[in-house]
């Protein structure tokens, strides 16, 4: 290696302006500090001060031997090297004070500063003149730089990756197969163009991806550039809009000539429904002058492709019901690629997927991973395994084990244990008695999804929690599982009422549900009585697509809303005396099993069959073993 520094170019001016900088000061401080006056002007600066006289008096009585007039000031150096100085008036000379007799032995010199004085007369016009040029340099430059930013307001802002930076194939997405097969075609026409051009096929010029936050759909898109091995750009739908009108068209226009010039390519815009929404005012947002004209200078460059252009948009959104009805039409974005949550099969091979660079241990079930993590997203399952593997660090594990992945699974689905929570023994009876009543009620319940975990160790908000998990993906719910459920949520309540003879607010979460599930059975999923028919009750206003909630529009009359709450209050207390029943006919067993999540404060649905079919839990048979051994 060259063992001299050379700046880069573009810094070049700067690095030797700041150098020059520096050796200026260098050397006017070493000026100041090699002096040759230096030594003197310390002497000369302790002088003691005296009359004018006692100069004259002394020069005349040759007391001393050196007497040096420097300006208005006079130092006089007697043998013993000590110096006293006075002040002469101005415009007096050395022979109107006497110093001038030739028979006397002492020196008189006289010293002419101006010349001496003439640099640091003038060092601080320096220092000021220096600091004014650099202020006007740097302004300068950043009126440049602002003026390049201005010609450059309008450009696009995408990210551009190449063939070779895009490393993301199909294989590394997991879960998506229907996607990954629509998009086939995608990297198909990209790799081999002509095949379909000849036949007189048209391949989409724009391909939509929608789905929840968190199932894939940027890593599609990244999948799709690196397996036809194009070059990718990735911008967002929101730096499009400016504030000024006119810009997200410009920067519009740029991003497409840039990718004509790069064909065959793919231009993703993220979260389009950013510039995307319906024009006019119409749907949410309302009208916009910035974003409408962006809006159409998308919808001229995608409709005004060349034929052997070979540049696909693909755009991804999780509003497709927001979207302006131009941008959906066929020769724009005319296909559209839904991606659902994974299911089972799907989540397993997302945790196989992100297994890979992570140490695994021998014997993990991912299988069992999957079917507890029912409605996550491969975003979520990212995270499940990256807490499983801060677990597994922070308890100095080689590897993951299946301990660390199912505490994972419990941070991620409901959320991290407070210990600092610190509740009475009462209060941890009442939450006992409380989740053991969920576990009995679900248990009992027909319909219910299987029991998987109790527990009264607090997590989020909860104090304590009872954990049901279905055996498989369910995308369909019957009637009387919807009853079983509301039975299983009183469960709670209903167990504090009988054990305690009091109720707490610790089923405020569990009401709120249940009477959930009751109104909608009755005003969307026509389940309730024939009074109130096979009707949906209240006007949607927007769209439930992923997980958002739109208000409703109250469109029935008085006498349809009291039927209906006249349902979920019948419902609710019919489950309610249910619940009771059970939890009145088992209550030794709901005793006994509130005793061991007592002790245990977490208990397994193996646990939980041992006590309830009457069986000895090994733990408290293995205690009462030692016991007797003890008292042997």
């Amino acid at each position: 290696m060259n063992g001299s520094y050379r700046p880069p170019q573009k810094n070049r001016s700067q690095w030797l302006l700041s150098l020059l900088l520096v050796s200026g000061l260098a050397l006017m401080g070493l000026f100041l500090l090699t002096s040759p006056d230096r030594a003197n002007d310390q002497k000369y600066l302790t002088a003691q001060e005296v009359p004018i006289s006692a100069i004259t008096h002394g020069y005349a009585n040759r007391e001393f031997q050196k007497i040096t007039v420097r300006d208005n000031r006079i130092f006089a150096t007697r043998a013993d090297n000590s110096v006293v100085q006075s002040y002469k008036e101005a415009g007096q000379t050395v022979s109107d004070l006497g110093l001038i007799d030739p028979k006397n032995p002492t020196i008189v010199q006289i010293e002419n500063r101006e010349t001496a004085n003439l640099f640091y007369a003038i060092l601080p016009d320096i220092g000021f003149l220096l600091i004014v040029g650099l202020v006007v340099f740097w302004l300068f430059r950043g009126i440049a730089r602002s003026q390049n930013n201005a010609l450059s307001f309008g450009k696009s802002r995408a990210r551009v990756a190449d063939a070779k930076q895009v490393k993301t194939r199909f294989a590394d997405v997991a879960g998506a197969d229907e996607a990954k097969e629509d998009l086939v075609e995608v990297v198909d026409f990209l790799k081999n163009p002509k095949k379909y051009t000849n036949i007189g096929a048209k391949i989409p010029k724009g391909v939509l991806l929608v789905g929840s936050p968190g199932t894939g759909k940027t890593l599609l898109a990244r999948a799709v550039a690196g397996e036809a091995g194009v070059p990718f750009f990735s911008i967002a739908g929101s730096e499009f809009v400016e504030m000024f009108v006119g810009v997200g068209a410009s920067r519009v226009r740029d991003l497409f000539t840039k990718a004509k010039r790069n064909a065959p390519c793919i231009i993703f815009i993220d979260e389009i429904d950013a510039v995307g929404r319906q024009r006019g005012g119409a749907g949410f947002g309302g009208g916009h002058d910035e974003r409408e004209q962006t809006l159409n200078q998308i919808l001229t460059e995608m409709d005004g492709f060349e034929q052997d252009t070979n540049i696909i948009v693909m755009a991804a959104t999780n509003r497709p019901d927001v979207l302006d009805v131009a941008l959906l039409r066929p020769g724009r974005f005319d296909r559209r690629i839904f991606i659902d949550k994974p299911d089972l099969n799907a989540r397993l091979k997302i945790l196989e997927v992100h297994a890979r660079n992570k140490k695994v241990a021998k014997g993990v079930k991912l299988e069992d991973v999957s079917k507890q993590t029912v409605g996550l997203t491969g975003a979520d399952l990212e995270n499940l395994m990256n807490e499983a593997a801060i677990f597994a660090a922070k308890r100095k594990h080689a590897a993951i084990t299946q301990e660390d992945l199912n505490d994972s699974v419990e941070k991620v689905t409901i959320g991290g244990e407070r210990k600092s929570r610190k509740l009475s023994q009462h209060e941890k009876e009442i939450t006992a008695y409380h989740e053991v009543g969920h576990a009995i009620v679900g248990h009992l319940c027909e319909h219910s999804d299987p029991l998987h975990k109790i527990s009264i160790v607090s997590r989020g908000s909860a104090l304590g929690v009872t954990w049901f998990l279905p055996q498989e993906d369910q995308y369909t719910t019957s009637k009387s599982k919807f009853i079983d459920e509301i039975c299983g949520l009183l469960g709670g309540r209903a167990a504090e009422e009988i054990i305690f003879n009091e109720i707490t607010t610790g089923a405020s979460n569990d009401i709120e549900r249940a009477s959930a599930i009751a109104r909608n059975m009755a005003m969307r999923y026509g389940m309730a009585s024939p009074e109130l028919g096979i009707v949906a009750y209240g006007e949607r206003q927007g769209s439930a697509y992923a997980g958002t909630d739109p208000s409703l529009a109250r469109n029935y009359s008085e006498d349809k809303a009291r039927q209906i709450d006249d349902y979920v209050r019948a419902t609710i207390s019919e489950q309610y005396e249910r619940a009771k029943g059970f939890l009145v006919k088992y209550k030794k067993k709901l005793e006994e099993v509130t005793q061991e999540l007592l002790q245990e404060e977490t208990m397994s649905v193996e646990q939980f069959m041992e006590i309830f079919e009457g069986k000895p839990v090994a733990r408290i048979a293995k205690k009462k073993d030692e016991a007797k051994a003890d008292n042997v």
